[in-house]
């Protein structure tokens, strides 16, 4: 925004929801499951009335300056844990290995089951829980998200709509440094699972290998939400009693994930 004329950024959707690709649609459908929804509200109001400026994106946070009721603007970061550089490492030689996760993210592409590859890895792109965000303004409004938290919410998913890679930015790795790892393929990338050289003896040979070890130590993959297929698939031209295909399908999945034993 240039302060001298007052002009910021400006949501592109002015009625309804905001996000168009399913990763930015994905963020939000996350967002609005555990935040406010009435801050929410206002929060679009003031995204659609471009009171946002100087968004950006760094590893795991991003900021901005949002217009308010005072003078001066508000101050607002939003931060997440997001994915540290061992886990990084692994992730970088597992969609390198994948010829078509490679060749689509080389092409400047986001397929929809990079989530899950991630997810296999124990890792998450996305927050799943309010406590994954962390959410600072400061204004004198302690909600959770305040208005101003929520308009840079919304405008954060359409600068996703515009650079998918934004979402691994925020996560601590840049575009450019992750295409240079999948150029170079997976055998040049390090293995933050390969054992370390130890010198071989009788001690030691029946003994688990650390890196094996570790694979047991994973953490459990963040469980994927009933329908998720439909919010990232591609839907159908087809409706029912003027609904889209997906809208009908979803109370489906959901009663089939209510139904399904538990482990």
């Amino acid at each position: 925004m240039d302060e001298s004329t007052g002009e910021g950024i400006r949501a592109r959707t002015k009625r309804g929801s905001i996000g168009a690709q399913w990763w930015s649609r994905r963020f939000i459908d996350l967002v609005e499951s555990f935040a406010d929804t009435g801050r929410l509200s206002r929060g679009r109001t003031y995204a659609r009335k471009g009171q946002v400026y100087d968004l950006r994106v760094t590893p795991y946070e991003v900021t901005a300056k949002v217009r308010g009721s005072r003078p001066e603007p508000y101050e607002v970061a939003l931060g997440i844990e997001g994915i540290g550089a061992a886990n990084w490492r692994a992730a970088e030689k597992e969609l390198a290995s994948r010829a078509v996760f490679r060749a689509r993210l080389l092409a400047g592409e986001m397929p929809p089951e990079i989530e899950w590859v991630f997810a296999e890895l124990g890792l998450a792109l996305f927050p799943h829980t309010a406590s994954d965000l962390h959410l600072m303004c400061d204004c004198p409004d302690w909600g959770d998200p305040c208005k101003h938290a929520a308009a840079v919410l919304y405008l954060l998913a359409e600068a996703f709509d515009d650079d998918p890679f934004l979402i691994l930015e925020w996560n601590g790795r840049s575009r450019d440094r992750l295409l240079t790892a999948l150029r170079r393929g997976p055998a040049a990338a390090p293995d933050p699972l390969a054992m370390e050289d130890e010198p071989l003896s009788a001690a030691g040979f029946w003994t688990t290998p650390s890196g094996l070890a570790r694979l047991r130590d994973r953490p459990p993959a963040p469980p994927v939400p009933p329908g998720f297929v439909l919010q990232v698939a591609t839907p159908p031209p087809l409706k029912i009693r003027r609904r889209p295909l997906t809208d009908a399908l979803l109370p489906a999945y959901e009663a089939l994930a209510t139904d399904a034993p538990s482990d």
